[in-house]
């Protein structure tokens, strides 16, 4: 299957190694926990304009992953395998689309689509951020779509035309990342366009330009509109002023405080590229490549290289910003690569396999799995990571994986050793966090569990800031309340007799002894019932 058709072998082993993680470990608090809480709410109150976290509105995120599990859930049910399941699709499009775009930059290189498949899955960072329930995986499709369609944009402009229906696309695209994360996609949408002259293969004339960039940019502002107006009218004033300046201009404005340096996102690139870009194959090739020639490296140069300088210039600087420019790194490897032995199973090419192209790769991930072999048989010691890894076996199993990946791609060079180690890293991964305590210290299921024996009448949680980490595990229906201080938490155990108050030990708590206490996170939650208080309190004293 992978010489036939070599972009569903990439978007089948993602899916499948995603599904068998999803079942392995647990929701990721506070994101993953929090995102499913609000599609949860979603699903109860049937708004799907305003979107709400802990039956508040969350103004936080636009609702489109919301939507899209809703919509799951409209088919199956609601399930957290299926609302699960939601980015890894959405991860498979991007694989599908990063391939449509290769064939449509190269149109001469009849395997460059497979290779494009191949190369995404084969980058670690890719491969985690897709299998998570988070907005990377959607806007990665959004910025592909939105490229197609500039290139497609570029072929009507040679041919003298304006070709409104790519730039219609255009639009469609940039609403489509409004929707999924805000206004942030023009960071990853605009060098393209602005520059489109630079990377289109005829060097297009700046003149028009504007003329077509701004129909775009109205066709996007149009469709958002569609949802915006009757959010914003809806959903109160606090509402928004948050989706029409905290979401837009107010994260801009506060994003040049520099909380981070600006060479955050340089000094991760080699994260972000493993272990596809760990190649010595590829820098060769990319010392011989002809960048100002060739019109697809060209716009992979100006998509990545704009996106990682527009998010520099900004404070809020996390590694997952950068997913969506992954595909270009794919493309140019795509590219790069192609008369290169590591995609030989894409043709009927024999050549002997005389080069060692991940060494470097294999060499790091050895290391890391000698390390975690010698904590796993007790030789060295895990310190305050021993709770997790436990039992230690579980580490030691995790070791052998690696090393039997390593193993496999040294012995068969000829293979896609980039997505053997990313999807097989991955896949140990998921069996190591499945088989030790990490499941369970993590899991928001045995503290919705015990919320559920309850059955209360309210339930408070006090200690910490409350992200509805188990609005939905618990299948909350009522808002869960979170005093600030014992005079508070004094004056709602008074309203609510049969309540249940959870919260972190040692902070603000009631006074008597938990029912239970559950380890969460690493930290110990009291669950203390209101009908167990000594002298409880009433509303009428």
């Amino acid at each position: 299957m992978i010489r036939r058709n070599p972009v569903a072998f990439a978007v089948i082993c993602f899916l499948l190694t995603a599904a068998l993680g999803i079942l392995l470990r647990p929701l990721t608090p506070i994101d993953e926990t929090r995102y499913l809480a609000v599609a949860w709410e979603m699903h109860l109150s049937g708004d799907w304009l305003v979107p709400s976290k802990n039956f508040a509105p969350y103004s936080d995120k636009p609702p489109l992953l919301f939507w899209a599990i809703n919509l799951v859930w409209l088919v199956t049910g609601v399930s957290e395998f299926a609302a699960r399941m939601v980015g890894p699709l959405f991860c498979g499009a991007v694989i599908w689309l990063t391939a449509v775009l290769a064939r449509r930059l190269w149109p001469d290189d009849r395997d460059v689509g497979g290779r494009a498949a191949l190369a995404l899955a084969g980058l670690s960072i890719f491969v985690v951020a897709g299998s998570l329930t988070m907005f990377d995986a959607p806007l990665a499709v959004a910025v592909l779509a939105g490229l197609i369609c500039l290139h497609a944009a570029a072929g009507h402009a040679e041919a003298g035309r304006f070709g409104f229906r790519p730039w219609v696309g255009f639009g469609a695209a940039l609403a489509l990342g409004v929707l999924t994360k805000g206004p942030v996609i023009l960071f990853h949408l605009l060098p393209a366009a602005l520059l489109l002259p630079l990377w289109s293969a005829d060097r297009l004339p700046w003149r028009g330009l504007p003329l077509r960039l701004g129909f775009g940019l109205a066709v996007g502002l149009a469709l958002v509109a569609l949802w915006l107006v009757p959010a914003a009218i809806t959903g109160g004033e606090e509402y928004r002023a948050a989706i029409l300046w905290h979401q837009s201009a107010g994260r801009l404005t506060e994003s040049f405080a520099h909380a981070r340096p600006w060479w955050f996102f340089l000094a991760i690139l080699p994260l972000m590229a493993f272990p596809l870009a760990w190649t010595p194959t590829l820098w060769r090739a990319a010392g011989k490549a002809r960048w100002r020639t060739d019109a697809g490296l060209c716009l992979c140069l100006i998509w990545g290289g704009g996106a990682v300088l527009l998010f520099s210039l900004t404070s809020g600087k996390q590694v997952h910003y950068l997913v969506p420019e992954l595909p270009a790194l794919a493309l140019i490897a795509a590219r790069l690569l192609r008369d290169s032995p590591l995609f030989e199973l894409l043709s009927a090419r024999s050549q002997p396999a005389a080069q060692l192209n991940f060494m470097p790769a294999v060499l790091a991930l050895g290391a890391l799995a000698a390390i975690a072999a010698l904590a796993g048989i007790g030789a060295l010691p895990l310190g305050d990571l021993a709770p997790l890894f436990t039992p230690r076996s579980a580490l030691l199993a995790w070791a052998l994986l690696i090393i039997a990946l390593c193993w496999l791609v040294v012995l068969k060079p000829h293979l896609p050793g980039a997505m053997l180690l990313s999807l097989g890293g991955l896949m140990a991964t998921n069996i190591l966090i499945g088989v030790s305590d990490i499941a369970t210290i993590y899991s928001t299921h045995p503290t919705a569990a015990a919320i559920s024996r309850e059955r209360p009448d309210g339930l408070a949680y006090v200690g910490a800031t409350y992200h509805a980490e188990f609005n939905f595990a618990a299948r909350l229906t009522q808002p869960v309340a979170t005093p600030a201080d014992n005079e508070e938490l004094a004056r709602w155990i008074a309203d609510h007799p049969d309540g249940l108050v959870l919260g972190r030990r040692g902070t603000v708590e009631p006074s008597w002894t938990p029912q239970e206490t559950i380890s969460f996170r690493g930290r110990d939650l009291g669950l203390w019932r209101v009908a167990d208080a000594p002298n409880p309190l009433r509303s009428d004293e």
